[in-house]
């Protein structure tokens, strides 16, 4: 055990983080048998031993931001299991169609009271943009408005959003433009909602998954779904919005993206947030649209999902005690590492945001960014 502690010590004195040290960033270890667990697990086995309160963190985004830019994660050896588990993942499709609704079961579906208490008044649940904002509706609305901005969006123009969440952007495309909005989810929870808030609109919200759409559109947006869509799909994706979308519309693909392709979740994320869930890298995006889809635009904004995170972990930490009785301290410590330890990965640069505006055949004269 001495040796494992020693082992420990050395990896993060690399991040200058420190056992049981005085700073925010340090980590103050309550079970000894966290070494070995970590540094057999890796990310799995420290995200576990943070929910069974075998070590603490003042600061759990500054903590993440240090390890992700030591890039610690690649020092530590994974254990056989989590490499049979990603072997798995390379031979089967983890988000096939019989599989697609289990994101919504498992993450969305958690309760609305959670998310109504955590996000802004229109429940946007993907990265706001700060520019000029000065809280999070602000941010959030600043958000929905670029979006319609950059595809243009006029009166009575017809918009599918894949992945529409509560509703927020078919609410805001409804009311302040006149457009009419087909929304789909694979959330009961966030279609009941979404219908709610959208009453009285020309929108539409459907359960239904990314491959059994049909009609055509003006306009197609996924505002924070491509995440789930997985790497064995992007193609499939890419074909079903190009059937769908006119000959001169244009499509806006808002993702979280990463610095490298990969074919595997990542563990722990996997395992308690987003099953079957992974990061598109910017060749497996440009992979699947070649051939399909001309890219008009790609903005990076991802320093302002770590200002989201860290806003909505704020929201997160004063609403608990009013919605703590249909949780318990595991899941309240498992949901303040993902929130933070995502914050940290934004703010390492590990993770980035994308807007991606692609159109079928090129815009005529040039495509004019929006900023």
């Amino acid at each position: 055990m001495r040796n494992l502690k020693k082992t420990a010590e050395e990896l993060l004195s690399l991040a200058g983080v420190e056992i049981n040290g005085r700073n925010p960033w340090d980590i103050q270890v309550h079970n000894d048998n966290f070494y070995q667990r970590v540094l057999s697990e890796g990310s799995l086995g420290l995200g576990e031993s943070y929910m069974d309160a075998w070590w603490e963190c003042k600061a759990l985004d500054q903590f993440f931001y240090r390890i992700i830019r030591a890039d610690l994660e690649h020092k530590v050896r994974l254990h056989w299991r989590l490499v049979l588990k990603a072997l798995w993942a390379r031979v089967f499709n983890l988000q096939s169609r019989r599989r697609a609704f289990q994101i919504g079961e498992r993450h969305y579906d958690l309760g609305n009271d959670l998310f109504m208490n955590m996000l802004d008044k229109r429940m946007v649940y993907s990265c706001a943009y700060w520019k000029n904002a000065r809280s999070l509706d602000e941010a959030q609305e600043n958000k929905l408005e670029l979006i319609c901005r950059k595809i243009g969006l006029k009166q009575g123009m017809r918009v599918l959003d894949i992945g529409c969440g509560w509703g927020s952007f078919a609410k805001h495309a409804a009311e302040k433009y006149g457009a009419e909005v087909a929304g789909i989810t694979v959330s009961k929870e966030q279609m009941a909602l979404a219908k709610e808030m959208c009453k009285g609109l020309p929108v539409e919200i459907r359960l239904q998954d990314y491959r059994d759409i049909d009609g055509t559109f003006d306009s197609v947006v996924s505002v924070g779904m491509f995440e789930h869509v997985g790497y064995k799909n992007y193609r499939t994706f890419m074909k079903c919005v190009h059937r769908c979308l006119k000959d001169d519309g244009l499509f806006l693909l808002h993702s979280i993206g990463g610095n490298i392709s990969v074919k595997v979740p990542e563990p722990w994320t996997n395992k308690y947030i987003f099953p079957n869930g992974m990061l598109p890298s910017i060749n497996q995006i440009a992979a699947s649209a070649e051939g399909l889809f001309v890219m008009e635009d790609w903005h990076n904004f991802s320093a302002d999902y770590d200002k989201t995170l860290m806003a909505w972990d704020k929201r997160f930490e004063k609403s608990w005690d009013k919605i703590k009785g249909n949780y318990d301290e595991r899941f309240y410590r498992m949901w303040k590492y993902f929130l933070l330890s995502s914050a940290g990965a934004f703010r390492a640069r590990k993770n980035q945001l994308w807007q991606v505006v692609l159109s079928k055949h090129g815009v005529d004269r040039g495509y004019k960014s929006v900023r």
